[in-house]
């Protein structure tokens, strides 16, 4: 078990012997840099006296672990909405709203990102942290954003998604009167040539694939649900147009503008085992007003 900074395991017979590290890096995925972090200063005990990292332990032993670091926000603070959907001592789940961006980049944007909204949250409890978002969106896709509370939280999410077990979907409009009912595109994506943003479907891109479900189907354009088992730039936008169906909204891809000014494209769920307890989580974010208004009070979203 664990609390926001103190981590706790009480050795079991299957530890015996082994190195206090080696229980930490195989069995909960502490990375070498964080284990190094360990060895400086006294962050480890075990039945409540310091320990060194390369001692092994016995069973029954409880393993106690420090996870506090030296942290500065280092993103401006600042009083900004911020839709919360979830939060406990190892993650926040916010509903980002399409046109914000994710994280300050560059000059352009150094105010009015989620960054800030979460950071000016923080201080306003008293509490200064990194902004860690483990999965990103684009500015104008709205939807869920993970955002871990610690290094040791950000990387036990992304331990999880590297073995398969975070599942993300996502809710689209696609133009016209999308023909299938479910199943995948699989294309492999790269950067357009000459292009800093725009990808493409081709052969020498990385492998990507994309799965489908159509929900209901309108006059101009079609409800679907995609499901991300890889999770490319722009990979969800690049299969849309590829198929002959962009997204309503999505003019880099081809997309329509008349119904909607940016792409319809929401992140509208995620599922994953807690990384401490192993309990499923399941959150959801409601879709924003400019995609609830195309799909009317009656639209089906099961």
């Amino acid at each position: 078990m664990t609390t926001e900074k103190l981590f706790t395991y009480i050795l079991k017979p299957e530890d015996q012997g082994k190195k206090y590290q080696e229980i930490l890096r195989r069995r909960f995925h502490f990375s070498a840099k964080m284990i190094q972090r360990l060895k400086i200063g006294e962050k480890v005990w075990v039945d409540g006296k310091f320990t060194f990292l390369n001692v092994r332990g016995q069973a029954g032993q409880t393993l106690v672990v420090n996870l506090e670091e030296e942290e500065k926000a280092g993103i401006q603070a600042e009083h900004l909405p911020l839709e919360i959907l979830f939060e406990d001592n190892f993650f926040l789940a916010v509903n980002k709203p399409p046109g914000q961006v994710v994280h300050p980049t560059g000059w352009r944007y150094q105010s009015g990102t989620l960054g800030n909204a979460v950071t000016g949250y923080w201080k306003r409890k008293g509490e200064s942290r990194i902004f860690r978002p483990v999965f990103r969106i684009d500015k104008n896709t709205s939807g869920l954003v993970l955002i871990a509370k610690s290094r040791y939280a950000h990387q036990q999410l992304n331990v999880l998604a590297a073995r398969k077990k975070v599942s993300k979907k996502y809710l689209g409009l696609v133009q016209g009167q999308f023909p299938w009912d479910e199943g995948q595109f699989a294309g492999s994506i790269r950067l357009k040539e000459g292009s800093f943003i725009q990808r493409e479907v081709h052969e020498q891109g990385q492998s990507a694939l994309t799965l489908y479900r159509t929900l209901q189907r309108f006059k101009h354009y079609t409800l679907v649900e995609f499901t991300l088992i890889t999770g490319r730039t722009h990979q969800i936008r690049v299969h849309c147009q590829n198929s002959g169906y962009p997204l309503l909204g999505d003019d880099l891809y081809g997309g329509n503008i008349t119904f909607i000014s940016r792409q319809a494209l929401h992140c509208y769920v995620y599922s994953f085992p807690h990384p401490l307890s192993g309990q499923p989580v399941t959150i959801k974010a409601p879709l924003p007003e400019d995609m609830q208004t195309l799909l009317g009070p009656k639209a089906d979203l099961t």
